[in-house]
């Protein structure tokens, strides 16, 4: 018994992920857009957070840093640029990683391009601004949105274009399922 109420809301926690994803998942359905996490997990729980958007349907995208290298604002801005955040990120990580890096507008989508990044991330952007970054890529890079995409917008999102869509909310507050655990007298 005293392990009972840390299996249940560990249940719960995890239950509540994959039913989020999964209904992130059927919005976007039948396009082919893959619904991401991010690593916004808790802390300790990585594994099943991200075990549990794969049970419901979804993709992980990066389980940590080493997985990718993922070229962000701060990035860019000691590296002084896009481009030289590419080459350097290109002369340091292994051939085996993908690029990635964050643009926050057509000007930062358009040099990822030129940089050759071989994903662009685009960061808080309307379903309008979307259409226009994707048609910009040309399908030179794999497209994906990120940033405020809730179940709201999340169909919207996917008919821009963009080939994923990463949605933090799936394990950094997902609402719990709700169990319980009834002990039934022997012989019952």
């Amino acid at each position: 018994m005293r392990g009972e109420r840390t299996a249940l809301n560990f249940l719960q926690r995890m239950s509540g992920i994959a039913t989020l994803t999964r209904r992130y998942v059927e919005r976007v359905a039948p396009s082919k857009v893959r619904i991401l996490d991010t690593r916004k997990t808790s802390p300790g729980l990585r594994w099943f957070d991200k075990y549990a958007v794969r049970m419901g349907g979804g993709f992980n995208h990066r389980f940590g840093l080493s997985d990718g290298v993922l070229v962000k604002d701060n990035h860019i801005a000691a590296a002084g640029s896009i481009s030289r955040a590419v080459n350097l990120a290109r002369k340091h990580a292994p051939h085996t990683l993908r690029i990635e890096v964050e643009a926050e507008d057509l000007a930062g989508v358009a040099e990822a391009c030129r940089a050759g990044a071989d994903a662009i991330l685009l960061d808080n952007m309307s379903p309008a601004e979307l259409v226009k970054a994707v048609e910009a890529i040309k399908g030179a890079a794999m497209v994906e949105a990120s940033g405020g995409i809730t179940l709201d917008i999340v169909k919207e999102v996917a008919g821009t274009g963009v080939d994923m869509i990463s949605v933090g909310a799936l394990t950094h507050s997902p609402k719990a399922a709700d169990f319980s655990l009834e002990i039934s007298p022997k012989g019952d």
